[in-house]
């Protein structure tokens, strides 16, 4: 049985709201979904257990931060076995400049969002972390100049409206 399949119509509402506002409290939730408090409070727990549902964090502004430029890179490896792959995902886990990466199908290997001070920080994070890379074949550098991510997932689920 999928994870899907184990949710029912209501746990698919509370995921839906707390995704838009995880500052939503369990008493708004509950009259949302349609529940009393104690029954909407036992299922965001057993979603929360069962790992359907994960911890809520706020949106920042980068520039709060530091945060003066994004880069996309685009990254090849010479190989694509489970090791070499472990290896990379744990070096980019260790970079504190890495927002989000995919190991993705395609022309590239990976897909990794960097967010740096300045363009010097990253051309210096570029060489420690790409270019000095042995497992590194190729690394293409995009900037971003926008930006846009939905608050949360579609609920794709057949038949769920």
């Amino acid at each position: 049985m999928s994870r899907q399949d184990r949710l029912d119509r209501i746990d698919r509402r509370i995921l839906q709201r707390l995704q838009n506002d995880a500052r939503c409290s369990n008493k708004e939730l509950a009259a949302h979904v349609g529940l009393a408090p104690s029954s909407c409070l036992e299922r965001v727990r057993r979603l929360r257990r069962d790992g359907q549902l994960g911890d809520a964090h706020s949106e920042t502004d980068p520039a709060a931060l530091g945060v003066g430029i994004q880069a996309l890179v685009a990254v090849d490896l010479y190989h694509q076995s489970e090791a070499a792959i472990a290896d990379f995902d744990r070096s980019l886990r260790g970079l504190p400049e890495v927002i989000a990466f995919f190991n993705v199908s395609g022309r590239h290997d990976y897909l990794v969002h960097l967010a740096c001070r300045d363009t010097a920080h990253l051309r210096a994070l570029m060489l420690e972390a790409f270019t000095g890379v042995e497992a590194v074949r190729y690394h293409e550098t995009s900037l971003v100049f926008g930006r846009y991510r939905s608050p949360g997932w579609p609920d794709l689920v057949q038949g769920s409206g």
